[in-house]
């Protein structure tokens, strides 16, 4: 793992490490999983917009779902 070196106000570094105590966790572990979840953002959107572009068409708005055809499995 590679180490790195923050700035940030003295307040809100205070406040994330009193809310990291409150989730038993430390402010170390909770930046690490920021940044990884920062990191991977873009990819899950684009999925997202591909799983979206993939249903345009096969899902029709304010259609009328019967009951028989939403208990169909």
């Amino acid at each position: 793992m590679k180490n790195i070196t923050l700035s940030a106000d003295e307040h809100h570094i205070d406040a994330a490490r009193q809310r990291a105590r409150s989730e038993h966790t430390t402010l170390n572990d909770a930046f690490r999983r920021w940044l990884a979840d920062y990191a991977m953002s873009q990819q899950r959107l684009r999925l997202c917009d591909d799983v979206m572009e993939r249903l345009q068409g096969r899902l029709q708005v304010g259609r009328h779902i019967g009951r028989d055809e939403m208990n169909t499995r």
